[in-house]
């Protein structure tokens, strides 16, 4: 005897997309996101549902509490992190008409900013910028005064201006760039690379202490390209370079790179990239811990827009 679908559990799988990209655009990992949103359905399953007006706010608002409350106790782990700490990459899929918004507001640069506002900003700046929440239903979610919730929004926008300034790179532009770079630091060609780096470009590199990496940011384009023209010529991780593999694909809205051999997914690298189509900044995740949602092969789609 099969047993009618449960209306209540048909209505948060629905929303189950929008729940995880508010919890990882808040939280920048996605085991902690996968975490959240099966708190949400346990606070779904118990909630007076007959009082809920508009389910998919409510499970929005749901989740962003949650989110921050995660944030608010992982924020002091990160802080102790060995060498830099870098947000856990996902595959993603371009294919809304929004994608390019969608995708500035989920690349590993955007997120990385994010990680300098405090929890409570960076879950109002991301409900109020990403997913258009009003001030007064931002404030039922993070619990604080609708005033509060105000100013808040306002600090964290300046915050995030002054680190990010809005520019638009065409996607076919970022693709070419990453193509490029790939072609050349996999062949070992470092004027290609001096060309396409940013004199003051950043190499941020993410071990988490579990594997050898930059415990520090690599700086200036000579240093950088030096760093990547020896990718082909190195043992990296225990793969030998022929080992190596290396595809292009989509991660976090934008074309990345994945590195693997020995049957493993081993790196994960994004670039950053300016009106002049110059890197400027390259987001390197080599921690294990780190590439689990790029090794199972999930693809999310990380739509942005009012919840």
């Amino acid at each position: 005897m099969t047993h009618p679908p449960d209306p209540d559990e048909q209505v948060f799988h629905r929303h189950r997309n929008l729940l995880f990209s508010v919890a990882y655009r808040i939280l920048g990992t996605a085991a902690d996101a996968e975490d959240a949103v099966q708190d949400a359905w346990i606070r779904w399953s118990s909630a007076d549902r007959a009082q809920v007006a508009d389910p998919k706010a409510y499970l929005a608002r749901i989740v962003a509490n949650l989110a921050l409350e995660r944030l608010r106790s992982a924020r002091r782990h990160r802080e102790t992190y060995p060498g830099p700490w870098l947000p856990e990459p996902v595959l993603t899929a371009g294919d809304t008409a929004d994608a390019v918004t969608d995708a500035e507001s989920v690349s590993m640069a955007m997120l990385v900013v994010l990680e300098t506002l405090s929890p409570l900003e960076r879950a109002v700046f991301v409900l109020r910028e990403v997913f258009e929440f009003s001030h007064a239903e931002i404030a039922v979610a993070v619990e604080r005064s609708e005033a509060a919730v105000r100013q808040t929004a306002h600090r964290a926008r300046e915050h995030v201006r002054a680190q990010r300034p809005r520019f638009t790179v065409d996607r076919s532009q970022q693709r070419g760039v990453t193509e490029r770079f790939l072609a050349a630091a996999t062949g070992g060609d470092l004027n290609t690379l001096l060309e396409l780096l940013s004199p003051d470009v950043t190499l941020w590199t993410d071990g988490g202490g579990k594997v050898r990496q930059a415990r520090r940011p690599v700086r200036g384009a000579v240093q950088v390209a030096a760093w990547f023209a020896a990718i082909g010529t190195v043992t990296y991780q225990g793969v030998e370079p022929h080992d190596m593999h290396a595809a292009l694909v989509e991660i976090n809205g934008g074309p990345g790179l994945v590195f693997s051999g020995a049957g493993r997914v081993v790196a994960t690298i994004c670039l950053d990239i300016d009106a002049a189509g110059r890197v400027t900044a390259i987001h390197n995740v080599a921690n294990p811990d780190k590439l689990r949602a790029v090794a199972d092969g999930t693809t999310h789609h990380l739509d942005a827009g009012r919840a």
